[in-house]
């Protein structure tokens, strides 16, 4: 997954090259030697997260719920944070997971080598855009490169997206980067946003470039009553209707970042001091 996002190549077009290639990473593993984790452990990853300052948060995991992690995720929101995770993955999951499932997280699903809904990307009113997930190449720390399938794939492009927008817009707040992203996403299947595909395809280029009104002002407001940025669940239980469950695992297999039975959580950090240059886009 860090690769996906922050890949910068070995020089002279060789090597793999990630969507935000200067973005600064920080990788934290929130599960335990034996690659089991749970949802309070999560939230102590996304707190540290916070601390350390971090611009976008990237999770590729999931499947748990706990009051500490609602809360994190809270805070996260309060700081400005732009938290990404992924939806989950046909046959394992049913339903979008948490913590993509929380209100204040922006869902990802994935899209195959069509750009069609893929097979392996759950649905579900709390998807908000969809990215590639299908035969996904990039690095793998045992073997070089690697190429694989899953929203896990689907969630890092746009947590580097999000990053390459938040350099272009340092003062931009973390529900108006949201906005840009679900507005300028390409719709598909039915107008509007639907459980498939949610707002759309991502669309960096429009992203970074387009003339987007804020929220509420000439366009029609990304976030809905189950869209990013409206009332954070409970801290004392799951959402109406939701499922509380004591483990989160990680979706697939690969490399050191995302361990199947484990929890990674990527967090991409791009802070910027008054007195720094203006930040660069590599293209």
């Amino acid at each position: 997954m860090a690769g996906i996002i922050g890949a910068h190549g070995q020089g002279e077009g060789i090597g793999a090259l990630g969507i935000a290639p200067m973005a600064q990473i920080l990788p934290i593993r929130s599960s335990t030697p034996g690659n089991v984790g749970d949802a309070d452990r999560l939230a102590l990853a996304v707190e540290y997260a916070i601390s350390e300052g971090a611009d976008v948060i990237s999770i590729s995991s999931g499947g748990g719920y706990s009051a500490r992690l609602a809360r994190a995720l809270e805070s996260a929101h309060t700081a400005n944070v732009v938290v990404v995770a992924a939806a989950g993955n046909k046959p394992t999951d049913s339903a979008v997971i948490y913590p993509a499932a929380f209100d204040t997280v922006v869902a990802v699903g994935g899209t195959d080598r069509h750009g069609q809904h893929s097979h392996v990307s759950v649905t579900g009113h709390q998807v908000d855009v969809v990215a590639p997930a299908v035969d996904i190449y990039s690095i793998n720390s045992n073997t070089g490169y690697r190429r694989s399938t899953g929203t896990s794939n689907s969630t890092a492009i746009v947590a580097g997206a999000a990053a390459l927008v938040r350099s272009k817009y340092p003062y931009l707040p973390a529900d108006e980067v949201v906005h840009r992203l679900t507005a300028t996403a390409i719709d598909k299947g039915p107008p509007g946003r639907d459980d498939q595909y949610g707002y759309g395809v991502i669309d960096l280029v429009a992203a970074l470039t387009a003339d987007v009104p804020p929220r509420g002002f000439g366009s029609a407001s990304t976030a809905g009553p189950d869209g990013p940025g409206a009332t954070t669940a409970a801290a004392d239980g799951p959402p109406a209707g939701g499922e509380r469950a004591a483990t989160v695992r990680g979706l697939v297999t690969l490399g050191v970042l995302v361990a199947a039975g484990g929890a990674w959580a990527l967090f991409v950090r791009r802070r910027r001091r008054s007195d720094d240059p203006p930040p660069r886009i590599s293209r």
